[in-house]
């Protein structure tokens, strides 16, 4: 077994979802194909027009292809196993998908926090703002938030490695996650709650401090603006991130911060569903619609496609007129013969 433990498990059965699992399947499927659609829209949009090459859209592509990945990592698994009979995971692959989701929900944390410095460089000093946040300062962030979720998720991982499982190994949540993992292990998971305590604490701490500070900034910095009009406008580029904010910060300190206990694990499940699956679904919609230059970038790619259609389907009517035509002449000449 890894970690040199002594474990007699080697796979665990994800309880999940016992009841209306067809049902569920059905509703997943469509959060999942909304996700992947949004976030997959958003990415190619923003690729593909070059009026949305700034830094806020770099974030937000980045931020769509992390909620893929973020998604993907626990939806896949637990629409698989609410087909089956039993949704099974090995021992690795438990681990495996640990820390992906650790890598993950890090990122996207940091993430959140480089969003809201980018939305108070734009307002505080427009004028150097595409200087500040030139593409190889972008680049350098999120690099860095990698490294960050890697060096967290790594850390979980090797404390959770040194546990040895007896049995049973029914995880009562629809993924592996520590919680509900630390209950069902015959080891000593004190150290294991203060490492993941510390880890969790200091990236919502920091993180939901650094965005406090943030947004106290940019609301100093609004204030000042003269006109009315202004201020709306400054405000009005913050409030999808904030949005999306309280989804992923108020899941997760639900998720985290709740008492182990086995009624906290039922609780739970209905704030990993937030937490690993609505908030990446919504998040493609809000900074869509809340974004004035994603909107209309989109509007503008929606009525040329519509044209192009309408165009085609003209071109196809008149050859059909003109075949019809050609037809019904050849038939009078005939006739005249």
């Amino acid at each position: 077994m890894a970690g040199g433990n002594h474990s007699s498990v080697t796979k665990f059965v994800l309880l999940g979802f016992t009841d209306l699992q067809e049902l569920l399947f059905v509703i997943f499927l469509l959060i999942y194909i909304t996700m992947l659609v949004g976030s997959l829209g958003v990415i190619v949009l923003i690729r593909t027009n070059s009026q949305l090459h700034v830094p806020m859209c770099f974030f937000l592509r980045h931020l769509s292809f992390l909620d893929i990945c973020y998604s993907s990592s626990i939806t896949l698994k637990l629409m698989s196993g609410l087909l089956a009979e039993r949704n099974v995971l090995s021992f690795n692959g438990c681990i495996t998908q640990l820390f992906f989701f650790a890598v993950f929900g890090t990122r996207e944390a940091i993430l959140l926090i480089l969003m809201v410095y980018d939305r108070y460089v734009a307002i505080r000093e427009p004028l150097r703002y595409l200087a500040a946040m030139s593409h190889g300062v972008r680049v350098q962030l999120v690099v860095g938030s990698y490294a960050a979720g890697s060096l967290n998720a790594l850390v979980r991982t090797s404390a959770l490695l040194r546990l040895s499982f007896c049995g049973p190994n029914l995880v009562n949540n629809f993924y592996c996650e520590i919680p509900p993992l630390l209950l069902l292990s015959c080891s000593n998971t004190q150290l294991n709650e203060m490492v993941m305590a510390a880890c969790v604490g200091f990236i919502i701490t920091t993180s939901v401090l650094a965005i406090v500070v943030s947004y106290a900034c940019i609301l100093l910095t609004i204030w000042s603006i003269c006109s009315a009009e202004g201020r709306h406008k400054a405000f009005s580029t913050c409030t999808s991130h904030l949005m999306a904010v309280a989804l992923f910060y108020g899941s997760a300190a639900f998720l985290y911060f709740h008492p182990f206990s086995r009624r906290a694990e039922d609780q739970g499940k209905t704030a990993s569903v937030f937490y690993t699956m609505v908030t990446p679904m919504l998040n493609p919609f809000i900074y869509s619609l809340r974004n004035k230059e994603v909107r209309s970038t989109l509007r503008r790619a929606t009525n040329k496609l519509l044209s192009c259609k309408y165009s085609h389907r003209s071109r196809s009517n008149q050859a059909e007129a003109d075949i019809t035509c050609h037809s019904g002449v050849s038939r009078r000449n005939k006739a005249d013969t």
